[in-house]
């Protein structure tokens, strides 16, 4: 590093403007929220979120500068900072629940909202307090080596709002203004689009071609969503078309293949229950597709977290300094950019969260699963701030990480010989916990760097982010839940398993109905956990005093009944990630899975990295609905377009492929697609927490659309929904490229 000139940030060390204010961390926790709902509503449909920090950091700036000119004091870059540090934490918290909890429902347990709210809360405050110690190691001594992009565009936001005030206050420029209200403007957009399409019935929400000979079984379908379009096209075209091309092979190669071979055969085909022959491609994919998907994802979890090794290994030595020279966090230099939480205060909050976690009986933990998670949160928060710096958050294989702690921990717990429904818990809740803490060590790194290049206070930045993950996970527990309340199906036991009957009298659980159809039925039941599929599906019942089944509690999440017993229509949830943890659960501990399909879903997984495509995003695609995946390459197709017209400008003609990079992330386009999905998401939200209250509204505008609207039901309706899909686009097109100087 000799010669190496030091690093000045934007904001002088001697300089001191406000910064950790109220008003800065009550926004920040705000927005963090609305944020984290709504990457936790895309985690659940698609197994990814997006980084959150640089429309926050935008909102922040044109919401403080209107109340300026209603006489309130204009904020100033480093409170800027905090808010957008304080909303990141909801983004990471979201993912690293809707990843892992929803197994808890898969593996036959209740979701519990105490269980989410400390696997939250816990992992939250854990992966922050445990990167504090290595600011100065990834953040400071490797500066210039670690460029943590996510972060350091949004450094670049701040400051040009900061640079264009002068501007602004000459009666110049309005850029600030400007760029939030694109945010404003998708948001609008996303959540009148959403509204219109689902609450008020206005168009078919999924256009869908299902073939005949000689591609029977194959299907095409595209859920014209704002939030899908919009993750498309900040994902850029490579990772979208790569997991759209997964759920191409899936929907046009392995169901039609599944049903070329099975047609014919006279028995069902384990583990299916049914014929093939007098299955619809959607219950082929449920039988036989899954498990092929989840074999392929855990597989591409592990190679990308394989592939990250030489970097991890190489990088992890000089990344523990920052912990072997713990005292060095408390050093009093003088220098408010220089000053952290005291180590002291940070091993004790470490302590005590270990000593929470072990304490905790909605965990079911022990002392091997908190001594598991120290170890495993440890390394991976390590690895995982360490990535982000290299690679962005976007790219950080968290999802590989998880598979590798709940792979390594199950294989401990086979050992010594757990296994079963407590251990089922307490393996997720290892997993929950490391996942989440290795999320947010990442976003709380990225935020550091952030920081660093403005010119921030690092306590301050802590603290911040602190309180906007302690909001967030408090929130997003309760959320999780009444999403999957809101999509349960209790369905009748005639329609499933008719004269279904158990011994009352062992059953000592009791439940009510939850959700819609909880208005019609007030009755307490008993509830029966059936592990096997004698007499009718394995799954959770509601049994009456006297033994009789009365109802099948599909959940919500990775549910399969759509229609409730008055025929309205219900939206599940894949939650395609959380499948697979609860698949290595089972698969591990009982080795209740059909390895032969999870086999070909690895081999597909290895042959695509032979070919050297990355095979994580094309397994996602692969588990996933086709019509899920398909948005997302629209939104990337524009992305691309727009990128290349963007590249042949003049004022580009000499930019390094980094700095085209950053000019796209900075685009009118990622503005406008973060706000499609925030509208769109918020809108699902809103839509499924008021569907019991609006049921008898949905049933009758339901009703009315498929006998009076050709847009939502008819001939003509796959078509006809297109077009204000297609407005959709267009306006995302015009509002992201841009304009050749003059």
């Amino acid at each position: 590093m000799t010669g190496t000139p030091a690093h000045q940030p934007f904001v002088p060390d001697d300089t001191r403007l406000a910064e950790f204010t109220l008003r800065a961390v009550v926004m920040g926790v705000l927005l963090g929220m609305l944020f984290g709902a709504s990457s936790l509503y895309l985690v659940l449909k698609v197994g990814l979120t997006v980084s959150a920090s640089i429309p926050v950091a935008v909102i922040a700036i044109t919401l403080f500068r209107l109340a300026s000119k209603a006489g309130v004091r204009d904020s100033t870059i480093l409170e800027n900072n905090i808010v957008q540090t304080a909303g990141s934490a909801g983004e990471s918290i979201a993912f690293g629940l809707g990843v892992t909890m929803p197994a808890i429902l898969i593996l036959g347990f209740d979701l519990e909202i105490a269980r989410v709210l400390l696997v939250a809360v816990l992992g939250g405050l854990l992966g922050i307090l445990m990167m504090i110690p290595l600011r100065r190691t990834l953040i400071v001594a490797r500066h210039g080596e670690l460029k943590y992009p996510e972060g350091t565009a949004c450094a670049e936001v701040l400051k040009a709002a900061e640079l264009s005030k002068s501007e602004r206050q000459a009666g110049g420029a309005r850029g600030d203004s400007s760029r939030a209200g694109v945010i404003f403007l998708g948001f609008g957009i996303g959540l009148a689009y959403k509204t219109v399409n689902i609450a008020l019935k206005g168009w078919k929400d999924v256009p869908e071609k299902v073939f005949g000979a000689p591609l029977k079984g194959g299907s095409v379908g595209v859920e014209i969503s704002p939030e899908l379009l919009g993750v498309g096209y900040i994902i850029g075209p490579r990772i979208a078309s790569i997991m759209c091309a997964g759920g191409v092979l899936a929907y046009l190669l392995l169901i039609p293949l599944i049903k070329f071979f099975g047609d014919a055969l006279s028995v069902p085909l384990a583990p299916g229950a049914k014929l093939i022959h007098d299955m619809s491609p959607n219950q082929i994919r449920g039988a036989y597709v899954l498990y092929i998907g989840a074999g392929a994802v855990a597989a591409g979890g592990v190679v990308s977290l394989a592939k990250a090794l030489p970097t991890i290994w190489s990088s992890l030595g000089g990344s523990l300094k920052g912990y072997g020279g713990g005292a060095s966090v408390d050093r009093a230099t003088g220098r408010r950019t220089d000053q952290d939480i005291p180590m002291k205060w940070v091993l004790v909050g470490c302590l005590a969260i270990i000593v929470a976690i072990m304490l905790a009986a909605p965990l079911h933990m022990n002392l091997l699963g908190a001594l598991l998670i120290l170890v495993f949160g440890f390394l991976f928060s390590t690895v995982s701030s360490q990535l982000t710096g290299q690679i962005g958050s976007s790219s950080n294989p968290i999802s590989g990480m998880t598979v590798a702690t709940l792979l390594l921990t199950c294989l401990i717990f086979l050992l010594v010989g757990w296994t079963g429904g407590p251990y089922y818990v307490t393996a997720l809740s290892v997993g929950a916990i490391v996942c989440i803490a290795s999320s947010n060590a990442g976003a709380t790194s990225q935020d550091l760097k952030t920081g660093f290049l403005v010119g921030a206070t690092p306590r301050a930045q802590q603290v911040a982010i602190l309180f906007g993950a302690l909001a967030s996970a408090i929130v997003l527990g309760p959320i999780l839940l009444k999403l999957n309340d809101a999509a349960t199906v209790y369905v009748p036991i005639a329609q499933v398993a008719p004269g279904l009957r158990t011994n009352a009298g062992a059953l000592a659980e009791t439940a009510t109905l939850q959700g819609p159809q909880a208005l019609k039925d007030e009755r307490s039941y008993r509830v029966w956990h059936k592990t096997d599929i004698a007499g009718g599906p394995a799954g959770k019942y509601l049994v009456d005093d006297a033994g009789n089944a009365v109802y099948l509690v599909d959940p919500g999440i990775n549910g399969s009944h759509t229609t409730r017993p008055d025929g309205t229509q219900v939206r599940k949830y894949d939650a395609p990630k959380a499948v697979l943890m609860s698949y290595i659960i089972k698969g591990i501990l009982d080795q209740q899975l059909p390895w032969a399909l999870v086999i070909f879903g690895v081999i597909i997984a290895l042959v695509l990295e032979m070919s050297g495509v990355p095979s994580l995003p094309f397994a996602v695609g692969v588990y996933l609905p086709l019509s899920s995946s398909a948005p997302i390459f629209v939104g990337g197709m524009i992305r691309g377009y727009v990128d290349r017209r963007r590249n042949r400008l003049a004022a580009y003609a000499n930019a390094s492929a980094e700095e085209r990079t950053a000019a796209g992330d900075r685009s009118p386009g990622v503005l406008l697609a973060s706000g499609y999905i925030a509208g769109g998401a918020l809108a699902g939200i809103l839509i499924a927490f008021t569907a019991g209250v609006l049921g008898d509204f949905d049933k009758a505008v339901t009703a009315w659309a498929g006998a009076h609207n050709p847009f939502f039901e008819g001939a003509w309706s796959d078509p006809l929904s297109l077009l204000p899909y297609a407005a959709l686009i267009v306006l995302l097109y015009w509002m992201a490229r841009e304009r050749p100087a003059r």
